[in-house]
């Protein structure tokens, strides 16, 4: 004695789904109108959920699409300790374009990297991971910080997209305690010392990367050992219920704050920091995801570092496992070298036999015994096995079994090729 409609719920590629519409026999029968009710309440309510569904497989998407994009791990740096935030936009705004990295550099320098591509979509997810690749390669070129962002504004120009974003790059020297910044309209870092004074650096803000035809300029600025960097983006200081310079402030106010809960002569520990950082945020500050790089100077004292420059002589190799011998008799490593001086030689050897300038040869003890060879030759060794009847090609050979882990980058002037060996 019942009577149905049964409509189907067409989205714009398949049914999925049906809407049945009942009544009892004490009712009046359906008639053609209601057919035409209930297909328009069908269609409505198919595009509806039809929409529902594929925003939220695209959020999702481009959720993973970013989360696979940033560092897993922090890479271990000389001379300096990292820690990092990745905290996701509310579900209103959902995913933007918000990344981090740390990138090592040749001289035991690395690269700090924030960057934020305007938007919130799985577009703005994808430039990011376009323009983070450019910078890890353009990293890998040892160039300037700005010149790397130079480079990344031709990308973006490139990418034929209405979308902007902002960029500040660093690098850090941890033998020289210096810095240094460029930065593409991207908020300020800030700098906590140990004595816990917090003060945002005067770097010249520039242009967002994507607006083209413009300089970017780069300051050096002192990073004194326990001091912290602090990288982020706007997320974390903007809102609709703050401006950005507001939350700057309270930012530098929460860190000057937290300083002082360890004293002037220990830092709070990095990660805990980054846990307090994050509690600054109210209920209304998560209309945009937040990165967060924190840096920590640890540094490395002179009398850690021994340097020399060698004549590309065949007298050089000699001169070097000398020069290598006194080092660590100074440091009181002289278990160290026999092998010091076997592999000394060897890279050594292999600089001066193309180079036409001289070759640099610098020490570091760390927590590891670490060499690097400078020379003005691009092209990087390759390790391969040398055939018996070889007179030579056994260096790197040599290297690759005893030294704990070693490489070769190519710079603007030429190569480094470095080792390290474990402290006894």
């Amino acid at each position: 004695g019942r009577r149905a409609i049964l409509a189907p719920l067409r989205g714009r590629r398949r049914v999925i789904g049906a809407a049945l519409f009942l009544r009892g026999p004490e009712r009046v029968a359906f008639e053609a109108d209601d057919l035409l009710v209930a297909a328009q309440l069908a269609t409505h309510s198919a595009l509806g959920i039809d929409k529902a569904v594929l925003y939220g497989r695209e959020a999702y998407i481009a959720d993973e699409l970013q989360r696979t994009m940033l560092p897993e791990n922090l890479p271990r740096c000389t001379g300096v300790r990292l820690a990092s935030r990745y905290l996701p936009a509310a579900e209103t705004a959902r995913v933007g374009g918000d990344w981090y990295d740390a990138i090592p550099l040749p001289g035991s320098r690395v690269a700090l990297v924030v960057g934020d591509v305007m938007g919130h979509s799985m577009t703005s997810a994808a430039i990011m991971g376009q323009l983070r690749t450019t910078a890890q390669t353009l990293a890998g070129l040892d160039l300037p910080p700005q010149e790397v962002l130079h480079h990344l504004d031709e990308q973006a120009q490139r990418l034929g997209t209405d979308r902007m974003a902002t960029c500040l790059y660093a690098v850090y020297d941890p033998v020289s305690h210096r810095i240094t910044v460029a930065n593409a309209g991207h908020p300020p870092p800030v700098l906590l010392h140990l004595g816990g004074h917090a003060e945002v650096l005067r770097v010249p803000a520039g242009a967002p990367i994507g607006v083209g035809g413009v300089d970017f300029e780069a300051v050096e600025l002192d990073a004194p050992a326990g001091a912290t960097l602090l990288l982020y983006t706007d997320g974390l200081v903007e809102s609709r219920l703050r401006d950005v310079w507001t939350g700057i402030e309270q930012l530098r106010e929460r860190l000057a704050a937290t300083a002082q809960l360890t004293g002037p002569d220990h830092p709070p520990p990095l990660e805990a920091l980054c846990d307090e950082v994050l509690d600054m945020l109210g209920p209304g500050d998560r209309d945009d995801d937040i990165a967060l790089l924190a840096a920590r100077f640890d540094g490395i004292a002179p009398s850690d570092v021994a340097y020399w420059f060698l004549d590309p002589e065949d007298a050089a190799p000699g001169r070097a496992r000398r020069l290598a011998r006194r080092a660590l008799a100074r440091w009181g490593m002289e278990d160290l070298t026999d092998a010091v001086e076997l592999l000394v030689s060897e890279v050594v050897t292999n600089a001066v036999r193309y180079a036409s300038r001289p070759v640099t040869l610098r020490l570091l003890r760390t927590d590891v015994l670490r060499c690097e060879v400078g020379d003005d030759v691009p092209q990087l060794p390759r390790l391969r096995q040398a055939r018996a009847t070889d007179e030579g090609g056994r260096g790197l050979y040599l290297v690759n079994r005893l030294a704990r882990r070693w490489g070769a980058t190519r710079l603007s002037t030429g190569k480094v090729v470095w080792f390290e060996l474990n402290r006894g």
